[in-house]
């Protein structure tokens, strides 16, 4: 049978305030092409399908047209959909009763039965050839949330620990009743260990506390894939050429504009894995940061001059990072950027403006710590100019805050 494994969607996501509904499609529409073209027996999704726990009607009919063609383009597929951390469990559950008899699989819950134990066969799932025979077994488990996965006493991080245990019951739960010959996968949402992050995957980090890094010994060595989603970079997990997260298909900020942005297919053969390959995902929309490294101003407006005028399709001008090198505020900053990029093939996201000199926040803050009604407001300007700029304030700018400060004291007292 072959799978192909995809996740990190994201539909509905605005690039820094562009819509994104143009990009989406068209992958959609070429992993359709895909499923078609390679004989998909069974698509993986894993995660993150929507940007937001409450996605717009729109985002919705795009999803749910995807499946739609994707049966219509090789009626006898099977897809299992789990949800990631960015989607509502719940709300992506609810179309189950519709969807019980094709072979449309969606798990976003994680249910207990009557004496409060985790109830594996609702995230079990059945992959049966076209005879009806089961061929391989799925653990189709999505993001983990606390009150998940087993409570193991006396350990020194329950969340990593406690998801190793949800997936080793999971493995014998499946393992108790499978037949030789059957080969058992795994889905998951979660962060794995020594995997290579980007900015976004960092924020991600942070929702979690920090607790989240699964190592790639938490999953039974017998489970011959392991489909993960959460990072959006392409890649292998601990040495294992079966354990992998798929990457996003498009690139969520500028630090993944060299991504190899692509969905994984394989095989399974009685109870291995084979033929695990990378198809690149083509970019309906490129993402560009000009110029490559910092620059002051003016060298920035000349490399802007330089960029190719626009076309009449505004739906695929590239997203553009200007790259500013500034020792002091500059107001007028955007609209010289704005008045150089008119006329031209590229769409302004955002620019990111950067000091010739990094000052730490240990070389400006040498005083002992303050508490912040003890904190002078020049002080504190002071600090945070000198942070960003890496020079000292102006004489004329400390005037003007100076009179600002004292404007603002004398209308309080009034």
């Amino acid at each position: 049978m072959k799978f192909l494994h995809t996740a990190d969607w994201h539909i509905g996501q605005l690039f820094h305030e562009f819509d994104r509904a143009f990009e989406h499609q068209q992958f959609l529409n070429w992993l359709v092409q895909i499923i078609k073209d390679q004989e998909i027996d069974v698509l993986l999704i894993s995660g993150d399908v929507f940007d937001l726990s409450n996605p717009s009607a729109s985002s919705i009919k795009m999803f749910y047209t995807f499946l739609n063609n994707a049966v219509k383009a090789n009626p006898e597929i099977q897809i299992i959909i789990t949800a990631g951390n960015h989607d509502s469990a719940t709300r992506l559950e609810s179309p189950k009763p519709l969807l019980e008899s094709s072979n449309i699989h969606i798990v976003g819950v994680i249910e207990r039965d009557e004496n409060g134990l985790i109830d594996y066969a609702k995230v079990i799932i059945q992959i049966k050839d076209q005879s009806g025979s089961i061929k391989a077994w799925c653990i189709a488990a999505p993001f983990l949330r606390i009150g998940d996965y087993p409570v193991i006493p006396d350990c020194n991080n329950p969340y990593a620990e406690g998801v190793a245990a949800f997936y080793k019951e999971a493995y014998e739960h499946i393992a108790a009743q499978k037949q030789a010959g059957q080969a058992i996968i795994a889905m998951g949402h979660l962060h794995a260990q020594q995997a290579e992050i980007g900015e976004i995957d960092k924020m991600e980090r942070l929702i979690m506390g920090g607790i989240e890094c699964i190592s790639a010994a938490s999953f039974p060595e017998e489970i011959a894939y392991v489909a993960l989603g959460h990072i959006h970079k392409a890649q292998r997990i601990g040495g294992k050429e079966h354990i992998r997260y798929s990457g996003s298909p498009l690139p969520m900020s500028f630090s993944e504009r060299n991504y190899k942005h692509q969905v994984i297919t394989f095989e399974i053969e009685n109870e291995r894995v084979k033929n695990i390959q990378g198809i690149e995902i083509p970019m309906a929309v490129s993402v560009l940061s000009k110029p490559a490294k910092h620059a002051p101003i003016e060298e920035v407006i000349m490399e802007l001059n330089k960029l190719p005028d626009a076309g009449e399709n505004r739906e695929i001008s590239p997203y553009l990072e200007v790259r500013v090198l500034e020792d002091k505020p500059d107001p007028a900053r955007r609209h010289k950027i704005e008045q150089a990029i008119q006329g031209k093939h590229v769409r302004l996201a955002t620019i990111n403006v950067k000091a010739p000199t990094t000052i730490s926040t240990e070389q400006v803050n040498t005083d002992e710590q303050q508490k912040l009604d003890e904190l002078n407001p020049v002080d504190v300007f002071s600090k945070i100019y000198t942070y960003t700029y890496g020079n000292p304030v102006p004489a004329d700018m400390l005037q003007l805050f100076n009179q600002v400060t004292q404007e603002v004291a004398q209308t309080s007292d009034i």
